[in-house]
């Protein structure tokens, strides 16, 4: 009787070290993540800190330009072809750096940056209170679109053990999102200090993560 081949097990092994390693590495991406909370929540506390010393009707406007984007998005239209066109065009201006073709996109709020670059260029001829207007409107508006889109890729991942790579990546994102829009915000306007700004988003992290590590090991 002629014997049949044995399925070979180094497939079988290598799918399984595979799978650990997947496993391992969202552990650490969601350990990561959670090392990143305090610092998504202090660097909100200062930046609305910050955000509330601007004038009250431009502030509305940026609330504007959020509550639209949210409105169109749930129950008018879906933009993420304005998403992609983004996403590509950050792909073509970092192709020449290919570790960053893959994770600008997501880091970069394309549309927000070259807004505030628009609003520099704007602002230089007039200084009018309609374009204060429309740029906080147009910077609430595509901040929130880069935040929503972004969020909705990396959660619609397959894989993602823990959730781990969707709570450390969106984290930063948010993180580095606030710190843009921070920064772009001190360039217009002398009342918002990204000084202060970084310095607050840094003590308020530096206290919680004091007072786990009191409450953990100093009890």
């Amino acid at each position: 009787m002629e014997e049949k081949p044995q399925a070979s097990s180094g497939g079988g092994f290598s799918g399984k070290l595979s799978g650990l390693y997947n496993k391992l590495f969202g552990v650490i991406q969601f350990t990561l993540g959670i090392c990143l909370l305090p610092f998504a929540y202090s660097s909100t506390l200062a930046f609305f800190a910050q955000f509330n010393a601007i004038e009250a009707s431009l502030q509305g406007c940026f609330w504007a330009g959020v509550i639209t984007f949210l409105i169109i998005y749930h129950f008018a239209w879906e933009p993420l072809p304005v998403y992609t066109k983004g996403h590509h065009l950050l792909e073509l201006i970092f192709n020449f750096f290919k570790p960053l073709v893959k994770v600008a996109p997501f880091l970069l709020p394309v549309y927000t940056i070259v807004l505030f670059i628009l609003f520099g260029i704007a602002s230089a001829f007039t200084r009018e209170s309609w374009l204060f207007r429309a740029g906080m409107f147009s910077f609430g508006l595509s901040i929130v679109l880069h935040l929503v889109f972004s969020s909705k890729s990396m959660r619609g991942k397959k894989g993602d053990f823990l959730k781990g790579n969707y709570i450390f990546g969106f984290s930063l994102i948010y993180i580095l999102n606030l710190f843009i829009l921070a920064f772009g915000l001190s360039l217009i306007f002398n009342t918002f200090s990204f000084v202060d700004f970084s310095n607050a988003t840094y003590s308020v992290a530096r206290d919680i993560f004091y007072a786990v590590f009191k409450q953990l090991f100093l009890r």
